[in-house]
Parts: structure tokens; C-alpha cells; sequence
């Protein structure tokens, strides 16, 4: 902890002035009488004293503020209005300046945005970098620029560090950027809450105990429940219309207070000290440059920045900070939309802190009657009244005056002056929140309204204040209403804060959108919508009666592709790969997102800009598989119908399947190339140089990668089945196209797995190759059912003919066959545990597979449940004994008659032979007892002629 000993530097006020003597005289005796000894205590606060007079003595006036408060603001509209000063420094980032112009165009509260996604001297996890600094109506820094802005003559300098400053520093504490630390009392982050996004927020008049210590001694004295309740009833209430004199040293006694008793954090405390030093060398800077009176300009930062006792601090101050230079990273600047949630939840303050402060400013205004400033043509202002006969303000103190007189001393020992009840106002607070909360499901009544108006009025006087806050009407309505349920979607503290002036959003006009976000606005006013407004409307698309539209719907396809969900969401319609749509309905929520579609205005000047360079990073980032090359060759042809960038993305696809040593992707693989086959086959007159050379070397590589897929532990019965499928559906065009079919014909007997699934595969990949027959198939798989210790594992090799259905889909009757034997002759302690793999597997990886089962066990199967119980499976029907020396006598007779056709038949399958018996009969008789099948086949066929 600090003392004062460390301000008693030369030319302090404590050796030049008597201004706050008489304050000192009692702080030192309450100090020797109160404490052990007068060191400790005696230096905190004549320390405290110093700070004050040093800043009320600076020639350049320091005027402190607290963010967002309706005190400050409104002392700040009263001081411009007296001193009407030719230069108004203010603490924000000096590279935010050219932005502030466009604020006329906005709807307040917004955020001046700093936004950098390309950087360069920072770690490459902390990219994106963002800053932002949020702007209300109800703040002094809104009213210092509105008066700069359209005052002529004014200049309006921002002197706080740059946003690249902001992560330099940061980066030399070896720091993580985050955002402002959140009040654990606050509700949890909703949408409203999130539109500052990830963004770090600047410490505009930033003013809160950071002794922990300290903040919990005021909330528990002060019979307040969090920061933002102590500084509304005891800063917020006393100050709102107090003179400017007796705010400017409160504000600098609070200011050095929370800075002397801040906890000793070398981090925090160097960052606050160099941004002093680099605002009071800046404005020095520019006085020197311009040539401009101190006694003219206005210096408008925080308070715990106002009390600052760095060696740079005044006019004449030492220069001796030097400013680094910017890093090369490339920032971009725009306004985004805010709100009162975002701005409570990024800094740190208690839910409905911000909307209570609005009304209270509405309040000040009128009480006060100072007109405030506003920005010629500001969106969402209401209209100037005609100005009222003014109350007689003092006049401008003169600049070489004395500064003002010891106004802490009489504010200090002053007992707080009783607000008196305001009865009309409570009573229309409870009739109000009971209307609400009836209209949100809660059974309130009149009794409800009576029993908050006293209960108010209870929890006031038991707090030791005359008169309700709303914090103290807030806990009253929930104590009687909301009682211990929530019927609806709100609970009472939401309804309260609502009709308190509830979370107003800002939003972006059109003239200060970046170009892509105007050009998106453009593009899609066919449609009809007001899409700068907040919510989901439903758009409707014909594109048969309205040709035209087709080009909205190319621009919200590549939207939902870049936007977050629910920015743009199809209801009907779809884009295929060579498919035009017809109609469409899209539920689009643009003025919701807006935030959203600024930042994408960050990337480049079009959308289609923006995908082509999204794109291109997915294909050329260190994390790119083939399976993500190639979607993004199919994105590029589906949303940008660019044959260039498909073609170059493409060839990068090429690449990196040469380099890939793993089948992780090859399920993905095989459905996007199988895809843009179909794609090209269709729409193209010949196939791509690369789509050619991909299936080329496609082939090559997974022959290559099979023997050690079948083997691999980590390889998946999935991923070797999409390996096969790869080769052989496209077998066909690797060979016409050069490739060695030897190489495949190696691949499989050099492959030995030892899985059963994968066993499986590979005999379902014998069988279309001709190495396996059907027959020998299923007598290894009655092999396998009628061995007691592989039966066990018999669901697993069903698992690998269930993932062939890929490769080998003309397998299809095998597997029902397989399947029902499994499930009449498995026992149940094997069969049952298996049942919920089957499941999972046929809706992991069979899915396109399940349609196809279907189809064929429809049509195996019997149709009706009566013929069930007489059914025998095809696989189980064996011929009459009878009948089989009468076919295989039909089937010599047929035989004999076409001996030519017989021999050729026999010289196929390889039966050599001569023509023996008295009557001549070919070798290829012998092929009826070898295909019983075959027989009765014939016979059926010979008998259908005779009918």
C-alpha cells in the first residue's frame, strides 16, 4: 500500500498553496487520534489532499470523470457551457479520432471498434485482436465530443495510447488480453450482452475500488448489495447537481483514494502510470505544436488518472517518456453496435446499472435544466426542445484567478441531504412492475402493488435513506412478487430493469457501416425487408416470377457461410452442386448481427472477397487435410461459381493427399471426389486436369496405404471401408486413365488383418474382386457360427459386412442374409450387447447404407405377417430329391442340342474334355452336378418356354 510520503515532491501544492490547510489540520488530528500512530494514516490522507490540490492547481484544467455517469455528464455539459474551451483533450485511443465524426450517423450506445486480424509482433493466439470503447448519451466523454464536434473553433485530441499500444504493453507483461473482469452478482452473458464480443475494453474513466478489502468495507457499511448500488446512492445522488468546484475535488479525492489504497500490482500499476505519461507528453506535445493557451484547453480523463503523481504529470511535467512505435500489424477501425448489457457485462457492473443511470440523467437534465450537447443529426435523439430561460449561471472564472476555494471540507463534514419521498413516483413504480408482472404469468394484484410501495419504503429506512432507490424498489418487487417461482420467461429483477429504461441497443446507421456492409444492404434490398432492424424476419424468394432475386439468394447463401448461425437461416430451399433454386424462404436477423457483418467488413470490400480469402487460408493453413481442401473446392463452386479458384484449390487438394501418411479423412475424402465427379460429369465437357490427376493419384495412394490400413489399430473399419470404396468406384477411370490395376491386386495379398471386422472387409472386397465366391463366403460364415469360442465375436464381423455395404453395395442380400442368421442362432447374452453397436453403427456410418438393407430385406422378406410362419429364407430352400436327376436330365437334353455353346461355357470355367458315351455329350455335362443351382435355373426357364 502507497502513503503520501511519496507525492511531498518540489513545487507540490503542499509547499506552495494554503488552499486545503484547514483539511489538513483535521485530517492529521482525526488521523493521530484514530490510529496507533499519525505515520501510516496521516500520510494516506494528507497524501489524499495533495493529489487534490496538486490537480485543482495544474494551469491546464483536469476534469475527472467516472464512466458512464450521469454526475459527471451532466457537470461536464455545465463546464463546457461556462468555459467554452478551444481545445478539449480526452482520454481515448489516439488512433479512434477520425471515427468520432461518424457517431451523427449512429444510434447511441455504441462502440468505436479497433479491429486487427492480420498481426504482426504479437503472439498468433491472440489474434484477433479487437478493442473497443463504448459510447452512451449519458456519459461525459459523448458530451466533450458532441461540443468539440460541432462547436467551431474546438479541437477535439485524443491523447490516451494507441489500440497497438494497448497489446504492447500487454505483451511485455507476458499477458493474456481479456476483457474487463465481470461483477459476480451480474446475470450471465445473454445475446444482448455479447455484442462487444471477445473484445478488450479501453478504461475510459474507469473509477472502482481494486481493494478488494476496501469495496467490500463501503458495500457493508453502505447496506448495498454491489459496487454499482454504493456509487449510485453516495457519488451519483449527492453530485448530481452540486457546482463545479465542489464535483471536480470530490471526484479527485475518490480518484486518489482507490489509488493510493490499490493493492501492489507492479503489471497494473506500470500500464496506468505510462498511459499518464503518455497523455500528459501528448497534450504537451500539441500545446507546443499549436501554440494554444493551457487556460483555453480541457483535459477530460478518469479520476483515478486525474490524481496521477507520475514526474510527467502538468504542463511542465518532465519529458521523459518516450512513445515506442506501432507494430506492424494492420489495424482497421469502424462503430459497432452496443448495449447496456454488453456494456455492464464487459465492465464489470451490476445488471441494470447502466439503464438505471439513463434514467437518472433524464432526471438531472430536467432538475437541473442544462442543456446537453448532441451531435447535429444523431439517430434515435429526440428532437431539441426551444430553449428554456436559462438559470443564472456563474460566470466564467477568470483564467489568471486563484483556483477555487476548499470546497471538500464543507462537502465532508455536510450530513447527506435527505431526498425527500416521492410518492407519485414510487406509487407509479408499483402499479407499473405489477401490470408487467401479469403480463409475464405472475398472479399479482392491487395487494402486490401496496405491499411493494411499503416495502420499499421499509428497505429505504432500514438502509438509512429517506427515499427508495430503485435498487431498494428492485429488492421490495421480488421479496412480494416473485416469491419463490418464475412462472414465465423473466423473473421480477428483469421486469424491474425494464421499466427502468430497459437494455437499449444502439445500432450503426447506414452511412458509417463499412463498404461491404452497405454493399450487402444494397444487394439485398430487392427483397423488400428493413434488415437494419433488430429480430428475425421471414424473407420469401421466387425466383421463377422474379429472376432478380436469385442474386439476393447467392448473397445469403455466402452469408450463412460467413456469418454466425441464425444471421441468415434457410426454412426451405437448398444448394446443390448443379441444382438453380426456385424458391426459398431464409428467416434473417442482419440488424441482430450487426456487429458481426461490420467485422466481416474488416476482411475486404465484398463478400465474395471475403469467402475467396477464407477459403484460401482453410486450403493453405498448416491444419489443412485433403478432406477440408476439397470442401473448400466445393464451397468455391457452389457459392462463387469460380472455375479459377476451384481449379487452384483443387490442385492444393492434390498436394496435400500426396503428403497425408494417415486414412483419418477418407470416409470425407470419398464423398466430397464421388460429389464433384457427378458435379463435373454433368455440367462440364470433360472432367478437370486436376479432378483427373486427384483420382490418378488417388488410386496409387491408397493401394499404397491399404496392407497397413487392414493392420492399423487406428485405422477404423469406416475408414478402411472408404478406402475401398475410393478404389473401387473409381477403378474404372484410374485405369483408363493409366493407372496399373497390379497395383491393387498387390495391395490385397499383402493385406492380413487380424480384426474380425476388418477380416470381414476384406473377404466382401475378395468377392467383387472374384478372389472369394459367394459359396465359400457363407460357408466361413457358418463356420464361424457353428465355432463356440468365435461366436462371441460374430457381431463384429457383421459390424465389417455392414461398413463393405460402401464398396461392395451389390452384397446387400448377403448382409440381410447374415444378419438374420446372426439374430436366429446367436444366443441372447451374445446378441443382446450387440444389438445397441448394430444400432449405433447402421446411424453413425451406415446411414446412406440403411435405405439400401431395407430395400433388399423388402425384398426377401415376406410382406404379410400370415406367411411368415410357412416362410423359409431363400438361403435355407434345398430341391426335392427327385427333381434333381430331372433337371440335370432337361439340362443335358439342352445341352446336347447346343454343343458349341456348351463347350464354350466349359472352356470359361475351365472344364476340358471330349465328347464320351454312345450318344455324344459334352464335357460341360459334368457342370450340372457342380451347379446344382445353375439346374434348376435352366429347368425353371425350359418350363416357362413349354408354357
Amino acid at each position: 500500500m502507497s502513503t503520501g510520503q511519496e507525492s511531498r515532491v518540489p513545487g507540490s501544492p503542499a509547499q506552495d498553496g494554503a488552499t486545503f490547510d484547514a483539511l489538513r489540520t483535521q485530517l492529521q488530528e482525526a488521523a493521530t487520534a484514530f490510529a496507533d500512530g499519525p505515520d501510516a494514516l496521516e500520510g494516506i490522507l494528507l497524501g489524499i489532499v495533495d493529489d487534490v490540490d496538486r490537480a485543482v492547481r495544474e494551469p491546464l484544467e483536469v476534469f475527472p470523470v467516472c464512466h458512464h455517469s450521469p454526475a459527471s455528464a451532466v457537470a461536464m455539459a455545465r463546464r463546457l457551457r461556462e468555459k467554452r474551451p478551444k481545445v478539449v483533450y480526452l482520454e481515448l485511443c489516439e488512433d479512434m479520432a477520425p471515427l468520432l465524426t461518424e457517431l451523427r450517423n449512429c444510434r447511441l450506445p455504441v462502440a468505436v471498434q479497433a479491429f486487427a486480424s492480420e498481426i504482426d509482433g504479437f503472439p498468433a493466439e491472440w489474434a484477433p485482436l479487437s478493442v473497443v470503447a463504448p459510447i452512451t448519451e449519458a456519459s461525459a466523454e459523448y458530451q466533450a465530443i458532441a461540443y468539440a464536434l460541432d462547436t467551431p473553433g474546438v479541437e477535439l485530441v485524443l491523447v490516451d495510447r494507441s489500440s497497438d499500444h494497448v497489446f504492447q504493453w500487454q505483451a511485455d507483461d507476458g499477458a493474456q488480453p481479456a476483457g474487463e473482469p465481470a461483477d459476480p452478482d451480474a446475470p450471465p452473458a445473454e445475446e444482448e450482452a455479447a455484442l462487444h464480443g471477445d473484445a478488450v475494453g479501453v478504461e475510459i474513466g474507469d473509477l472502482r475500488p481494486r481493494f478488494a478489502e476496501l469495496e467490500e468495507h463501503l458495500l457493508h457499511h453502505g447496506r448495498v448489495r454491489h459496487w454499482s448500488e454504493w456509487w449510485h446512492q453516495y457519488v451519483e445522488l449527492p453530485l448530481g447537481d452540486s457546482d463545479h468546484d465542489t464535483y471536480r475535488q470530490v471526484m479527485l479525492l475518490i480518484g486518489s483514494l482507490f489509488r493510493r489504497l490499490a493493492p501492489g500490482d507492479p503489471a497494473r500499476v506500470r500500464v496506468d502510470e505510462d498511459r499518464e505519461r503518455h497523455m500528459w507528453t501528448r497534450m504537451r506535445q500539441h500545446l507546443a505544436a499549436s501554440g494554444t493557451d493551457p487556460a483555453e484547453c480541457l483535459y477530460v480523463c478518469g479520476a483515478f488518472h486525474a490524481a496521477s503523481r507520475v514526474a510527467e504529470f502538468g504542463v511542465h511535467g518532465a519529458d521523459t517518456f518516450e512513445i515506442s512505435p506501432p507494430s506492424a500489424s494492420t489495424w482497421q477501425y469502424g462503430l459497432i453496435p452496443s448495449s447496456h448489457a454488453a456494456i455492464e457485462a464487459q465492465f464489470g457492473l451490476a445488471a441494470g446499472s447502466v439503464s438505471i443511470a439513463a434514467t437518472q440523467w433524464a432526471k438531472n437534465l430536467k432538475r437541473t435544466r442544462i442543456q446537453p450537447f448532441r451531435l447535429a443529426g444523431q439517430a434515435g435523439a429526440k428532437k431539441a426542445a426551444k430553449p428554456r430561460k436559462a438559470v443564472a449561471a456563474a460566470a466564467a472564472p477568470d483564467p489568471a484567478s486563484d483556483p477555487a476555494a476548499d470546497m471538500l471540507s464543507g462537502f465532508l463534514q455536510r450530513p447527506p441531504l435527505l431526498d425527500r419521498l416521492d410518492e407519485a413516483e414510487l406509487l407509479g413504480w408499483s402499479v407499473e412492475i405489477v401490470r408487467a408482472a401479469r403480463r409475464s404469468g405472475y398472479l399479482a394484484s392491487t395487494a402486490d402493488a401496496i405491499a411493494v410501495f411499503e416495502t420499499s419504503i421499509l428497505l429505504a429506512g432500514m438502509r438509512d435513506r429517506a427515499k427508495p432507490t430503485p435498487y431498494d424498489f428492485q429488492d421490495a418487487a421480488i421479496t412480494c412478487i416473485e416469491k419463490d417461482s418464475v412462472p414465465g420467461r423473466r423473473d421480477v429483477r428483469r421486469l424491474v430493469e425494464i421499466m427502468m429504461g430497459g437494455d437499449r441497443i444502439g445500432q450503426v446507421g447506414y452511412d458509417a457501416l463499412p463498404p461491404l456492409a452497405r454493399d450487402v444492404h444494397d444487394r439485398l434490398a430487392p427483397i423488400g425487408l428493413k434488415l437494419q432492424q433488430r429480430g428475425v424476419q421471414r424473407a420469401l424468394l421466387d425466383m421463377a416470377s422474379r429472376p432478380e432475386l436469385e442474386k439476393c439468394s447467392d448473397v445469403l447463401w455466402m452469408l450463412r457461410h460467413l456469418m454466425p448461425p441464425g444471421t441468415a437461416r434457410p426454412i426451405m430451399g437448398e444448394r446443390r452442386l448443379g441444382e438453380r433454386p426456385i424458391q426459398e424462404s431464409w428467416d434473417l436477423a442482419l440488424g441482430t448481427h450487426q456487429r458481426a457483418l461490420i467485422e466481416l467488413g474488416y476482411e475486404g470490400v465484398s463478400i465474395e472477397q471475403v469467402l475467396e480469402q477464407r477459403l484460401r487460408r482453410t486450403a493453405y493453413g498448416p491444419q489443412a487435410t485433403t478432406a477440408t481442401v476439397l470442401q473448400a473446392v466445393e464451397d468455391a463452386t457452389l457459392y462463387l461459381r469460380s472455375r479459377r479458384l476451384a481449379d487452384e484449390l483443387g490442385t492444393r487438394a492434390l498436394e496435400v493427399l500426396a503428403t497425408e501418411r494417415s486414412v483419418d479423412g477418407a470416409p470425407e475424402v470419398l464423398r466430397r471426389v464421388r460429389r464433384l465427379l457427378g458435379h463435373y460429369r454433368t455440367s462440364e465437357p470433360a472432367l478437370p486436369a486436376w479432378i483427373e490427376s486427384f483420382v490418378k493419384t488417388g488410386y496409387a495412394h491408397y493401394c499404397t496405404l491399404l496392407p497397413t490400413a487392414f493392420t492399423d489399430e487406428d485405422a477404423t473399419v469406416r475408414q478402411v471401408g472408404a478406402m475401398l470404396g475410393f478404389l473401387f468406384s473409381m477403378e474404372g477411370l484410374a485405369l483408363s486413365l493409366g493407372c496399373d490395376r497390379t497395383q491393387l491386386e498387390l495391395a490385397f495379398a499383402q493385406s492380413h488383418p487380424q480384426e474380425p471386422a476388418k477380416a470381414a472387409l476384406l473377404w466382401a472386397a475378395e468377392v467383387h474382386l472374384g478372389r472369394l465366391s459367394r459359396t465359400e463366403l457363407r460357408a466361413r460364415c457358418d463356420a464361424l457360427l457353428g465355432n463356440p469360442l468365435v461366436v462371441p465375436a460374430y457381431p463384429r464381423y457383421l459390424s465389417g459386412f455392414l461398413h463393405a455395404l460402401e464398396p461392395v453395395p451389390q452384397l446387400a442380400d448377403f448382409v440381410v442374409e447374415a444378419v438374420s442368421n446372426a439374430f436366429a442362432r446367436l444366443p441372447d447374452p451374445v446378441l443382446l450387447p450387440w444389438l445397441p453397436t448394430l444400432i449405433t453403427t447402421l446411424r453413425s456410418g451406415g446411414a446412406e447404407s440403411v435405405p439400401l438393407l431395407i430395400r433388399e430385406a423388402g425384398r426377401i422378406f415376406p410382406g404379410r405377417l400370415a406367411a411368415l410362419d410357412t416362410w423359409v429364407p431363400p438361403w435355407l430352400e434345398q430341391p426335392p430329391a427327385e427333381a434333381l436327376p430331372a433337371a440335370r436330365g432337361r439340362a443335358a437334353a439342352l445341352l446336347t442340342a447346343h454343343p458349341a455353346t456348351c463347350d464354350a461355357v466349359a472352356a470359361l470355367l475351365g472344364c476340358d474334355g471330349a465328347w464320351s458315351g454312345p450318344a455324344p455329350a459334352p464335357s460341360g455335362a459334368a457342370l450340372i452336378a457342380r451347379h446344382p443351382d445353375a439346374a434348376r435355373a435352366l429347368e425353371a426357364l425350359l418350363a416357362a418356354r413349354q408354357r
